[in-house]
């Protein structure tokens, strides 16, 4: 399954616009839904494919595992719909005069970074998988994702959005996707799947607060930020500290976010409101994290990081199972009753989930 950064109830409102100043940006909508749909289910696999590993992966027997430097290559879709496309930059090559070539190569090393730096894991599934990215895929292509092997960039409406190499948020949610297939493999329905879609929320978060080397204190919790034009009345996709407030704006309409259980969006819509109701589980992250205090990857994120890889999280683990795993992971890396574990355990009882 391939996984979109933009959810599909986001470019729905965006195909009723009736201003013809914003004619090109709802056919752009139009279009990428199209090309998203058959995409949202199960990845079809090409001619000699096999699919891809969706279980943990170890190093293979008597291979030591080791931390090796990131593998990475940026290929240029040119406008089509055709993968991978043509290769742009391998591990190692100077520095692209294409922005976007650069912004991905960047992002897919910065991730990398945390990942491996952080939490001492092996690319995105802990076996030194090679990082790969598509840029310029088809025309004014309104999305980002990651469909099981690799990462693919819209170059945006120009009106809307921009391009989707902007937004280093975006890179590492994206890639995080790969990290819960080869761990949990949250299945990506009602809670299970918005509890996949946090995890990625909260993995780009801490990708781009790492790279800037920001505290929790002077991160801005936004995903998607640099994402829209000034001519939208928004900061960016998502806020995971104040979930509904991230945008409202006359043509994108208003974040629908929940930010507590008590507002929790009961839909079949968007595989049961998985990038709804992802906003409870982010902002129990927030809370956490904001709490222990320092840097994210010190503190909240390696209990997040610690419950994703313990092998204790099922495909169908519903918000209070995800709970009970933080804090369980919370009390083995802190102590039993330690400030970290309460302020875990405080924090999903604000957002209204019991445990």
């Amino acid at each position: 399954m391939s996984h979109f950064i933009v959810p599909p109830y986001l470019l729905q409102h965006l195909t009723t616009v009736e201003d013809p100043e914003w004619a090109s940006v709802a056919d752009a909508a139009r279009r990428s839904l199209a090309l998203d749909g058959p995409m949202r289910g199960a990845r079809a696999v090409r001619p000699g494919e096999t699919p891809p590993t969706t279980v943990p992966r170890t190093a293979a027997p008597g291979r030591a595992r080791q931390l090796l430097d990131p593998e990475r290559t940026i290929f240029d879709a040119q406008g089509t719909e055709t993968l991978p496309g043509v290769v742009v930059r391998s591990e190692g090559d100077p520095q692209s005069d294409d922005i976007a070539v650069t912004e991905a190569y960047d992002g897919l090393g910065h991730t990398h970074a945390l990942f491996r730096d952080a939490f001492g894991r092996a690319s995105i599934d802990d076996d030194n998988l090679p990082l790969l990215g598509t840029v310029h895929f088809g025309q004014d292509y309104e999305n980002a994702f990651w469909d099981g092997e690799r990462m693919v960039f819209g170059d945006g409406d120009g009106m809307v959005f921009v391009r989707f190499t902007a937004s280093l948020s975006v890179i590492g949610h994206e890639l995080a996707h790969g990290v819960t297939q080869y761990t949990a493999n949250l299945r990506y329905q009602g809670q299970s799947g918005a509890l996949n879609e946090s995890v990625s929320d909260v993995f780009g978060a801490m990708v781009e607060q790492y790279a800037l080397g920001q505290t929790v204190d002077e991160a801005s919790w936004l995903i998607g930020e640099g994402l829209f034009t000034d001519r939208v009345q928004g900061s960016a996709l998502r806020s995971m500290i104040a979930p509904g407030t991230a945008y409202d704006d006359d043509v994108l309409g208003k974040d629908p976010q929940p930010a507590s259980m008590a507002d929790y969006v009961d839909t079949k819509d968007d595989n049961g409101g998985v990038h709804i109701n992802s906003g409870i589980p982010n902002r129990a992250f927030c809370l956490a994290a904001t709490a222990i205090g320092g840097r994210s990857w010190e503190g909240a994120g390696h209990i997040w990081y610690d419950s994703l890889v313990s092998g204790q999280i099922r495909a169908d683990t519903d918000f209070t199972g995800f709970a009970i795993a933080t804090i369980t992971a919370a009390n083995d890396r802190f102590g039993a009753g330690s400030s970290e574990a309460q302020a875990v355990g405080e924090a999903w009882t604000t957002v209204g989930v019991e445990v």
